[in-house]
């Protein structure tokens, strides 16, 4: 034993590190990162790269047990600061190291066409991951030579041009380009693919029976397309599908009975189509689904009885369409639904009491529908449930009930469900509740003191009769992010710890009877981004009040009782879209620092969004969101009329009305920089002077009320340069001179605009201008001359004829007797 000892020590094992020439690659590029460009993106440190140790010990490496290089693992590795480019050149040097079968650099921000001559290099090549990048241009042919590639994402990039065809290839993903056309024919030769994701690209026409070679496809993704006509019959026949993904195309027929074939189905998804009828009962053959979407489709009927099989399915999205039986009492059998979502039908009848077994339901959604009977006391007993919305369904609250709550809500909407009487004590339970809405319906009463408690971020009570003040301490809630207490009979004024809650958003109190002063503290409010008090009673002078929010989008205090002035610091409001002090009494001139609008200048590329903090099923059903569950919540004065205006549509409403004030003075040319302005209204003042010429760069205004002044001079020639103008009106002033006719000026041509001026004229309101009579006279004068001329010419030209011939008659004469004669 000892001998053997001996020389078993004695023999060398060898030591398996990588390739010096693979370590050198890989210090190649981190060099390429780090050198020179440190000062313009970060990357990941990498510090474990270094000359000194093994690279198969390095992090984001994995090596073979032969010591080369196999896995690449690179995906974040460099996060570059906006507008710094990383072009795909700096991956050069790890296309040295050809034992690669994985390669990860997704992520990564890479720009420029994808590197084909350097791919082709990796023959071993099994995995090759780039999503999430900025590559552009075409899938180089060199990667079709890739035999052994097997996986291959490329998911939101810039791609585009014609797919080719890779021989064993199991996995495709190019969701998220720029490929357009037909699927080409050369995909359906990929016999072995599993997994297919073309969403999100600019693929079109029909779904042909191509589909039914991928026999052995798992996943088929191909949302968000432009995808026509009808499902073909062959797609059922994929029996191994277990995710199927239509939606967001244009797909029209019914859905067949044959999908009851796809026993393994575990999620499909259907929505925002035109498909229609019925859904058929074979859809209970699906057993294993756990995802059921059909919103936003013209299906009609109920829901089929063998819904009842369905013992997985864990969310159902019936939504957005056209469906009018009651809801079956075989709902309340599904034991694993966490998402019900059947708003925006026609669903009768009450609640079925079954529903009360959803033990695990989180999201419950009815609104929009025509239910009846009364809200359901067992519905507040849903231990799990955490988002309810039933507004607008037909239910009515039970004023009798006694609601013992055992759930805790983090989002309640009841908006228009014939709830009278005060808010219900049990309410107060809801220390979880992050969203309540209870708009459009009869409540009474004084504000509740319980929910300037607890966590709530968004508070809707508008349109109801609440009374009294708002308690001080609401504010003192720093969760609060957007509150809707407007058409109501609030009184009192506004309280100043208003400027605590300085993470509140969206501020909706018009149409009550609030007093007083605008708080100074309002300034502190520095997320603010819509602050709506129209229509109340509020009094002080402007210029000493004017909330100076940087972020203020929407600022409407019309309809009150202000007096002051417009100070020249209404500049600093650099984010402001829409303002409106009309209807107050508003003296001297507009100050020239009102063209220094910054969100009136340049149209904004975002709108404000919906502040939801909470993301549980939000991302699943924000369609719902988008299509109104928020109920329209600002009233602006549009091309004079009102209109409610949801706040995810602000940005096409870049407003300015000032109109109903004192304000005298000249408007300062300086407004017209404002080039994103849709509409201007400063009518109804004491405004002198003239129209500014630089008025003819407004180009993007639809409407301009310059009305009941005492503007005078001429309308500017510039005017003709508002391409966009639908509705002018300059009536009621001391203008005169001719009405500028090129362009869309051409078409104002409505009398009531231009009325009570004093001298206006020209074709739109059907008035000679001076300058065209004197045009119309010399114009005669020239007829007049020109006829003489021809008459004239015509007389000379009968004497002429006449007296030649006789001359001529006279020798034919002669000739005859000097014939006769002869």
């Amino acid at each position: 034993m000892l001998s053997i000892f001996f020389i078993l020590n004695s023999i060398s094992v060898p030591s398996f590190s990588c390739p010096f020439h693979q370590k050198q690659s890989l210090l190649h590029f981190k060099s390429t990162l780090t050198n020179g460009n440190s000062s313009s993106y970060q990357f990941v440190e990498l510090k474990s790269w270094n000359l000194a140790s093994d690279c198969c010990s390095w992090e984001h490496v994995n090596c073979s047990i032969t010591g080369s290089i196999t896995e690449l693992h690179l995906d974040g590795v460099v996060v570059p600061p906006p507008d710094i480019p990383v072009f795909s050149s700096i991956l050069a040097p790890l296309f040295h190291i050809r034992s690669l079968t994985l390669l990860n650099i997704s992520n990564n921000s890479l720009q420029g066409e994808i590197p084909g001559d350097g791919l082709v290099n990796l023959t071993k090549l099994v995995h090759l991951d780039m999503k999430d990048n900025y590559f552009n241009g075409t899938i180089p042919r060199q990667l079709y030579l890739l035999a052994n590639l097997r996986y291959l994402d490329m998911t939101n990039n810039s791609l585009n041009g014609t797919l080719g065809s890779f021989p064993n290839l199991t996995t495709l993903r190019l969701g998220d380009n720029w490929f357009h056309g037909q699927i080409p024919s050369k995909l359906f030769e990929l016999k072995s693919l599993r997994v297919l994701n073309l969403s999100d690209n600019n693929l079109e026409g029909k779904l042909g029976p191509e589909l039914g070679s991928f026999r052995n496809l798992t996943t088929l993704s191909l949302n968000n397309n432009f995808f026509d006509g009808g499902i073909p019959s062959q797609l059922f026949e994929l029996m191994s599908l277990r995710f199927l993904d239509l939606s967001e195309n244009t797909l029209n027929g019914s859905l067949s009975v044959e999908v009851g074939k796809l026993l393994k189905l575990e999620s499909l998804n259907l929505s925002a189509n035109y498909l229609f009828g019925n859904i058929p009962q074979e859809i209970g053959n699906l057993t294993n689904l756990r995802e059921f979407s059909l919103q936003n489709n013209n299906f009609s009927g109920g829901i089929p009885s063998s819904i009842v099989n369905l013992k997985k399915l864990e969310i159902l999205d019936l939504s957005i369409n056209h469906f009018s039986s009651q809801i079956p009492t075989s709902i309340g059998t599904l034991p694993n639904i966490t998402a019900l979502v059947l708003s925006k039908n026609n669903f009768i009848g009450p609640l079925p009491s079954s529903m009360k077994n959803l033990s695990k339901l989180e999201l419950l959604w009815l609104h929009d529908n025509r239910l009846n009977g009364e809200i359901p006391t067992w519905l507040f007993k849903v231990t799990t449930l955490s988002s309810l919305f039933i507004g607008g369904s037909g239910l009515i609250w039970n004023n009798e009930a006694k609601i013992v709550p055992r759930c805790s809500l983090s989002s309640i909407s009841m908006y228009s469900c014939n709830i009278s009487g005060h808010i219900s004590d049990w309410l107060s339970t809801q220390k979880d509740m992050q969203f309540l809405d209870l708009s459009k319906n009869n409540l009474e009463g004084r504000f509740p003191d319980f929910l300037a408690e607890g966590r709530l971020e968004i508070i809707n009570l508008s349109e109801n009769n609440l009374s009294g003040s708002i308690p001080p301490r609401l504010f003192e809630n720093v969760h609060i992010l957007l509150l809707d207490l407007s058409q109501n009979n609030f009184t009192g004024e506004l309280p100043e710890t208003i400027g605590k809650a300085t993470r509140i958003k969206f501020l909706y109190l018009w149409g009550n009877k609030f007093c007083g002063n605008l708080p100074r503290n309002l300034t502190k409010l520095v997320n603010l981004k819509v602050l709506d008090i129209h229509a109340n009673n509020i009094t002080g002078y402007l210029h000493d009040t004017l909330p100076q929010i940087p972020t203020l989008e929407v600022l409407d205090l019309s309809n009150n009782s202000l007096e002051g002035y417009i100070s020249n610091n209404i500049s600093n409001l650099s984010s402001l879209r829409i303002l409106d002090l009309s209807r107050n009494s508003l003296t001297r001139s507009i100050p020239r620092e009102m063209g220094n609008l910054s969100g009136m200048i340049k149209s904004p590329e975002n709108s404000p969004s919906f502040p939801i903090s909470h993301s549980i099923w939000f991302s699943i059903f924000d369609h719902v969101v988008e299509d109104g569950l928020i109920s329209e919540d600002l009233v602006v004065n549009w091309k004079k009329s009102k209109q409610r205006l949801a706040s995810r549509h602000l940005e096409t409403h870049i407003s300015l009305d000032l109109s109903h004030n004192k304000i005298s003075g000249e408007i300062p040319s300086s407004m017209g920089n404002l080039k994103a302005l849709k509409q201007l209204d400063i009518s109804h003042n004491k405004i002198s002077g003239h129209i500014p010429v630089s008025f003819g760069n407004l180009g993007s205004i639809e409407s301009l009320d310059l009305s009941h002044n005492e503007i005078s001079g001429s309308i500017p020639q510039s005017l003709e340069n508002l391409s966009q103008i639908t509705v002018l009106d300059v009536s009621n002033n001391k203008l005169r001179g001719k009405i500028p006719d090129g362009g869309q000026m051409s078409h104002m041509d409505d009398l009531i605009s231009f009325e009570n001026n004093s001298d206006l004229c020209g074709m739109q309101i059907q008035v000679l201008c001076p300058e065209d009579i004197r045009r119309l006279e010399r114009r005669d004068k020239e007829d007049e001359k020109q006829s003489w001329f021809l008459w004239e010419g015509a007389w000379v030209g009968f004497l002429v004829g006449f007296f030649s011939s006789i001359l001529i008659m006279g020798h034919f004469i002669n000739f005859l007797l000097f014939l006769k004669n002869w």
